[in-house]
């Protein structure tokens, strides 16, 4: 979104544009995001850049020391493993109540579409999520996509730095949401919880593995 003068654009307006700016990679991690950056480079007023940031930081995508600016969350190792642990456990339990019922929601055939209709280099992390949370949703809980939400800021945290590092395809994604959607269809509640949790299992699997080769300490050289 381009800066304005207008202060009256609206909180949630402001939301999406820091939103995108965080899971695109347009704030880097633990890049500060001040209410003065806000206001100047969207062109609100500061109680308007407050409810943003106030909003991000609820949703897990920015955090904040007492006394300290926000800065755009980092996912360390042990986020990522009880991040994706505790999502697949919500979502491996609504994909197992869906099969019970052999009930794929429409909104999840939708994104499923959407995703195998891109072109193969194309972003898919929207379309991932879209799939996943329609799936939660379409559930006769009321309680599990509450869980889920709770979790949705940092879980788009984390689907989208697997995409920045090129940890999976979206080809490898559609395939995968595709035998979900196939155990679903036929009623098989073992293997369509088995392969959610297999699925989210990679993710977490790569992005663990990608943090540990930026963080090994420097090999010792050897004196002769």
């Amino acid at each position: 979104m381009p800066a304005t003068t207008d202060a009256s654009v609206r909180p949630d307006a402001v939301v999406g544009e820091l939103r995108s700016a965080v899971l695109t990679g347009g704030l880097s991690p633990d890049t500060a995001v001040t209410e003065a950056y806000v206001a100047q480079t969207y062109g609100v007023a500061r109680p308007t850049a407050r409810i943003a940031i106030d909003k991000l930081v609820a949703d897990g995508l920015l955090g904040r020391r007492p006394h300290h600016a926000a800065r755009v969350r980092t996912l360390d190792r042990d986020d990522i493993t009880d991040l994706f642990v505790s999502r697949a456990a919500i979502e491996a339990a609504a994909v197992e109540l869906l099969a019970s019922a052999t009930t794929i929601p429409a909104d999840a055939s939708e994104a499923h579409r959407r995703l195998l209709d891109q072109p193969e280099d194309a972003p898919y992390t929207a379309h991932d999520l879209a799939f996943h949370r329609a799936l939660v949703h379409g559930t006769t809980s009321t309680r599990l996509p509450r869980l889920h939400d709770l979790l949705m800021g940092e879980i788009e945290l984390g689907i989208a730095q697997v995409e920045a590092h090129r940890l999976r395809s979206g080809d490898e994604v559609a395939r995968e949401h595709q035998a979900i959607l196939d155990a679903i269809a036929t009623g098989d509640v073992e293997r369509a919880g088995h392969l959610t949790r297999a699925h989210i299992r990679a993710s977490s699997d790569r992005l663990v593995a990608h943090y540990d080769s930026l963080h090994a300490p420097p090999t010792a050289q050897k004196v002769t």
